[in-house]
């Protein structure tokens, strides 16, 4: 039996704001812990690691807030937390980029093996990211124990300046990775999406670098192919105002079996008119232009949820993972959306994070790192 519950708190004093959060949640084995970058985070997780001993704590800085079943928590101060007790064995394990993120990726799995006890691949695991490398550090991850189900989210912060940190009991780093690996009978599943609707305009990438600066579609500049396909002014995506005017109509690429469009948001419009990307690109791949609303994107908050309470009908609780760019797009929307969650959700706990890049799966693909997307888990009881 599988036992979830979920916590908050607005408290400023690092100490004070972990006994409020982790109240009832004594005898966990796991919590998750999404927090304001405000806090000094080294006292929040040690405050929470002290209120929940033997636990494993893991987590990341939140963009702007988060969402329980009491609503949008948010402001200077906040942090939620999801806790696990029950039949289940917990391996977490965190650490600094190094100087390979994939080789680090291949140190945290075997650490988290070791420090479960075991020598085999967990039934799933959750991974969180600094921003800029999550396809390789999940690279790392799968040299170990191969393709396992997962889900997380990147670290992130208010601004976008690099404040965001992740956390793995005594491990913080602004520039690394954690994981979590799930040892259990307890089901899991998993709706991974954009919720965008995929359009007939679409190219193919003919030059590219570093992995996620996409320069040229078809040949044509990437901003100016963007501008053509949208009907925007070059000038208007240059700089990070791209960013903003992408949210509702970003990039998708396919998989190999068409089950899952992966959201690449463009973030940054250069002078060259190029554009650099949330996540990887390939070069000779085919990018889609999606099209999406805010009334889309506020209703698929709670729809999605819908999608996975039809994978799991009794679930003992959900992970919600979503894009702080959708977040961002609500604007003052933020509690309608919210409201859709808790529809949605019902009687079960859940947490929501916004984080800088989701991560999940379709059954007969890969595991996945995309932008703008909603990684929605539930686990059974």
């Amino acid at each position: 039996m599988l036992n979830i519950k979920v916590g908050s708190t607005t408290l400023q004093d690092p100490c004070e704001a972990a006994k409020e959060a982790t109240q009832n949640m004594q005898g966990a084995k796991l919590a998750f812990l999404y927090s304001s970058v405000n806090y000094n985070q080294a006292a929040l997780l040690g405050g929470v690691r002290a209120e929940l001993p033997g636990a494993s704590v893991v987590g990341n800085t939140s963009f702007t807030g988060v969402i329980t079943p009491q609503g949008f928590v948010g402001g200077d101060y906040f942090a939620g937390l999801m806790s696990f007790e029950g039949d289940i064995i917990i391996g977490a394990a965190g650490s600094d980029r190094g100087d390979c993120p994939v080789a680090t990726g291949e140190k945290v799995a075997r650490e988290a093996m070791k420090k479960a006890g075991k020598s085999t691949a967990p039934d799933f695991f959750y991974m969180v990211a600094s921003p800029g490398e999550e396809e390789f550090f999940l690279k790392g991850v799968t040299k170990v124990i191969g393709r396992v189900p997962f889900f997380g989210g990147s670290a992130a912060d208010n601004t976008i300046t690099g404040e965001w940190k992740l956390f793995a009991d005594d491990i913080i780093t602004a520039n690394g990775v954690a994981v979590a690996f799930f040892y259990t009978d307890a089901a899991f599943a998993n709706v991974y999406t954009g919720a965008y609707a995929e359009t007939d305009k679409s190219g193919i990438i003919t030059k590219m670098r570093d992995n996620r600066v996409l320069e040229e579609i078809d040949g044509i500049p990437a901003i100016e192919k963007y501008a053509q396909w949208s009907g925007k002014a070059v000038e208007n995506l240059k700089g990070q105002s791209l960013l903003v005017e992408t949210i509702c109509n970003p990039l998708g690429v396919k998989d190999r079996l068409g089950d899952l469009i992966a959201i690449r948001h463009p973030m940054n419009g250069n002078d060259d008119l190029s554009m650099n990307l949330g996540s990887n690109i390939t070069k000779n791949t085919a990018v889609i232009y999606m099209d999406g609303s805010v009334d889309g994107l506020v209703e698929s908050a709670g729809s999605v949820l819908g999608e996975l309470r039809v994978k799991m009908c009794d679930a003992a609780g959900y992970h919600l993972v979503h894009c702080g760019g959708r977040r961002a797009g609500y604007g003052d929307r933020i509690d309608e959306a919210a409201k859709h969650i808790i529809d949605a959700a019902g009687d079960v706990p859940f947490l929501v994070e916004f984080t800088f890049g989701e991560y999940g799966f379709e059954a007969d693909g890969n595991n996945t790192c995309g932008g703008l997307m909603l990684s929605y888990s539930a686990f059974g009881k």
